[in-house]
């Protein structure tokens, strides 16, 4: 791993990537991806996420798939974003050192409340670490609710 400031590129070549140049690893293990609307972008991000984070991931996209299978998916802000077609964004992930934040838009109106409040009224939050199970029951059980509230338009 190289070290530039508080960048680093990835470790490994993924081979989703191909020959295409790893993304640069910003603060936390956040990987740096261009701005662009669809999946392709998402599966670069998640791709280029480091260790365990990868695998959850793939798991949360996987999750939001399944539970959501007409989503719409962007990145943003070096964040994949997904969403409803005509009813805006409700969900985003974001690489930390020690965790990852996945951002429900409008989680204030999720019940039960997801568990870490935010600055901003109507956004809530839960942390993933590292070796800690997902619970794929309660956030799918998330995921259908935050989807089906009006959701954000961020971009």
């Amino acid at each position: 791993m190289t070290r530039d400031s508080k960048r680093t590129t990835a470790r490994e070549p993924n081979s989703a990537l191909g020959s295409r140049k790893q993304p640069i690893l910003l603060s936390g293990g956040n990987p740096q991806i261009a701005k662009a609307d669809g999946d392709a972008p998402v599966q670069e991000y998640i791709a280029a996420m480091p260790v365990w984070k990868g695998e959850v991931g793939r798991q949360l996209d996987a999750l939001i798939v399944s539970t959501v299978p007409a989503v719409r998916k962007a990145v943003r802000w070096n964040t994949p974003f997904y969403g409803v077609e005509g009813n805006g964004w409700f969900l985003g992930f974001h690489c930390y050192t020690k965790y990852i934040k996945v951002t429900f838009l409008n989680g204030g109106s999720l019940k039960p409340l997801p568990p870490v409040a935010s600055k901003h009224p109507r956004a809530r939050y839960l942390h993933l670490h590292e070796g800690e199970p997902v619970g794929e029951k309660l956030l799918a059980d998330w995921i259908e609710q935050a989807a089906g509230l009006p959701g954000e338009d961020l971009f």
